[in-house]
């Protein structure tokens, strides 16, 4: 095996390393299934719950999606302002520093009694715990945009509206995938966090339903969904990156 196709397999046979070691680990030592379950009891859970595991990741699935599809607009639209201006990104982002160093756990059982049991504080759980990272990255892409580029496109008659979206937007782009990248697991925990708390559905009234009646096979089972969907939609990004900015990462490929 080349070190090419080495390095596409390495994931995948590290997955493997890791579960036949968990399985192995658990048989031996005989732990308890409602203590630390086995690969295989897991797996025993997707066949026996297929049908309430899909729908509680869905619901996790569709309500996450909102909550990020809000931080996207609202993230970039801060990011913009930001970044494009020295006096709003000294008044504005120490603001929204001191805002997301609220424990986001702290802030659900406020939003129950705003918004009541149900969707709503997982869709804003899921918003609040993943603009962040895009409003913060979209402004850096902005603010670091060097004074003398900028100079000499005003010289040659560039309006600063011109240098904002016609350089300063497309330079900012490996960045704010690189942003979408670290929200959307951010956006998952969220939406989890919210549902544990004040769900009647999703994956995260599901983990914490079965933790009650101490059926952790059916608990794990929800976490290995949340993981797989997180990294499906961290590929997605991640392709969608490489077709879209290829130019900034050229000669990064490498093994």
């Amino acid at each position: 095996m080349n070190a090419k196709a080495l390095q596409r397999f390495a994931p995948w046979l590290l997955l493997a390393a890791v579960l036949v070691l968990w399985q192995v680990g658990v048989t031996v030592f005989k732990v308890p299934d409602f203590v630390f379950p086995s690969p295989w009891q897991i797996a025993q859970e997707f066949t026996a719950y297929t049908g309430p595991l899909m729908r509680a990741a869905w619901s996790t699935f569709w309500v996450t999606m909102v909550g990020f599809g809000l931080a996207i607009a609202v993230g970039v639209l801060l990011g913009f302002l930001i970044g494009s201006s020295r006096v709003a990104y000294s008044a504005v982002y120490p603001l929204m520093v001191g805002f997301n160093a609220v424990p986001k756990a702290a802030i659900v059982p406020i939003l129950v009694v705003w918004f009541g049991i149900g969707i709503g504080p997982g869709i804003l759980t899921a918003f609040l715990i993943s603009f962040f990272p895009i409003m913060v990255n979209v402004a850096t892409g902005l603010a670091t945009l060097e004074p003398e580029l900028e100079d000499v496109l005003r010289v040659l008659g560039a309006k600063r509206w011109d240098v904002l979206v016609k350089v300063g937007l497309p330079r900012s782009m490996p960045y704010f995938y690189g942003s979408l990248k670290v929200a959307i697991t951010l956006a998952f925990v969220g939406t989890v966090l919210a549902e544990m708390t004040a769900g009647d559905s999703g994956i995260g009234n599901l983990i914490q339903t079965a933790g009650s009646q101490q059926r952790m096979p059916l608990a794990f089972a929800g976490l290995v969904l949340i993981s797989v969907m997180a990294m499906a939609m961290y590929e997605l990004f991640s392709y969608v990156e490489k077709h879209t900015t290829a130019w900034a990462h050229r000669g990064s490929q490498g093994v």
